[in-house]
């Protein structure tokens, strides 16, 4: 299986499903006539990051992550999101981001060395392979996760398969 099958796809696949909660959150809190701030700013535990800003990492694993793994330059950008349509400007431009890439971007990257920050002044440098499996997704499917789980805990209605995007 060519690598890019492994990367691209599984950051496409959730970027849509958070788009997709993120859309059943707004007309939620229209319903309930929630301020959409009030959403946006909720915390699964006080010492948790926001619903905005899990959906802001989601995005930066994504594009940073296929920019490591394609030896691409890693792209900057700023966290200013603060309403419902922002963040979902923010995703698209995510997702356009990653389908821009070509499978031959990404040839040889399971093997080649991807350094990458690990926090204030430190870098840690894995294999494409163990970047991708260890640190990337995993922390990407994190925030994605943990933006689901704010949702649902908020009482928007999205269960597993929303997850899954199969809904």
């Amino acid at each position: 299986m060519p690598f890019y099958d492994s990367v691209v796809p599984a950051y496409l696949q959730m970027l849509g499903t958070m788009s997709a909660g993120l859309k059943k959150a707004e007309a939620y809190a229209a319903a309930k006539k929630i301020e959409p701030a009030v959403l946006l700013g909720t915390r699964l535990f006080p010492d948790m990051l926001p619903l905005s800003r899990q959906v802001q990492l989601a995005c930066d694993f994504a594009t940073k992550g296929s920019a490591r793994l394609s030896a691409s330059e890693v792209p900057s950008v700023p966290d200013t999101e603060t309403t419902f349509d922002e963040l979902q400007a923010r995703i698209a431009k995510t997702v356009d981001y990653l389908k821009s890439f070509k499978p031959e971007q990404f040839e040889g990257a399971e093997t080649r060395d991807v350094t990458f920050p690990t926090g204030p002044g430190k870098t840690t440098t894995l294999t494409g392979q163990q970047f991708l499996t260890s640190f990337s997704l995993p922390s990407f499917y994190f925030h994605v996760v943990t933006a689901h789980d704010i949702l649902r805990m908020c009482g928007v209605d999205v269960g597993k398969r929303d997850y899954l995007g199969a809904n």
